[in-house]
């Protein structure tokens, strides 16, 4: 039996990396994927990522690799990408595991404030299901509340997401062009709302330090978390780690 793997997008702004990469690992595992977005339309990338505008002598560094167009544009041609149930039909029980990517334009914020989204990962975690997560991809899992113990569903888990060092880098690098593109909330970061929800700050780890990114050939430059049923990692960088790992 296949393992169906369910995975929610924002209407628009979800990182190309995060998505296109895990899903061709998914799609060669042979998970069977459905993708889910607010009112059941074909979700978009953020273009900035996909494309590299307005990103000036910076572009190289921060838009998405090669690799990732490429696996964003076989992506988009399979039926389950252009044809996504709407959030409020998720019915937990379809599902095997659950992926939350991640992504920091503006346009994320429904994906990451969505009511139904927090219940739905709850859920997940309740039955005890395979979750996994990367950068703000887990700030959603953060504000998914058990409700038994009132508690964010990532309280006794150890876990890492995007570090507020590389959020930070982004901003400076590019706030003068881009004013606060890269702080999708300008007043928290990442790192500082994941572990305000955590049993122990020491349960956020920071991994090796996040120069390079990882590839198929160099899983090891990349950094994930697994424990229990969760599995975390930082930034698109990581996605080959996360993704073997995940698998």
């Amino acid at each position: 039996m296949k393992i169906k793997i369910l995975v929610p997008l924002p209407s628009y702004g979800f990182d190309t990396t995060e998505v296109a990469i895990a899903f061709l690992f998914f799609i060669k595992n042979k998970f069977e994927v459905t993708f889910a977005t607010p009112g059941g339309k074909e979700a978009v990338t953020d273009q900035r990522m996909l494309l590299g505008t307005d990103l000036g002598i910076f572009k190289k560094i921060l838009k998405a690799r090669k690799d990732a167009v490429e696996a964003y544009s076989r992506m988009v041609e399979y039926d389950c990408f252009k044809n996504p149930i709407r959030y409020k039909n998720i019915n937990v029980d379809d599902y095997d595991v659950l992926y939350l990517p991640g992504g920091h334009d503006k346009g994320i914020k429904e994906y990451l404030e969505s009511e139904i989204l927090q219940t739905v990962v709850a859920n997940f975690f309740e039955l005890n299901k395979t979750v996994g997560a990367i950068c703000h991809g887990v700030v959603l899992a953060a504000r998914s509340i058990n409700k038994e113990t009132k508690k964010s569903v990532l309280h006794s888990y150890k876990v890492t997401a995007l570090l507020k060092q590389q959020e930070m880098l982004a901003y400076n690098m590019t706030k003068y062009k881009l004013g606060d593109y890269y702080l999708t909330y300008p007043t928290l970061t990442v790192e500082e709302e994941v572990k305000s929800v955590l049993s122990s700050r020491e349960n956020f780890l920071l991994g090796s330090k996040p120069v390079f990114r990882d590839s198929e050939q160099k899983t090891k430059r990349g950094f994930s978390v697994v424990d229990s049923n969760l599995i975390t990692a930082r930034w698109p960088g990581d996605i080959y780690n996360f993704s073997t790992n995940f698998i």
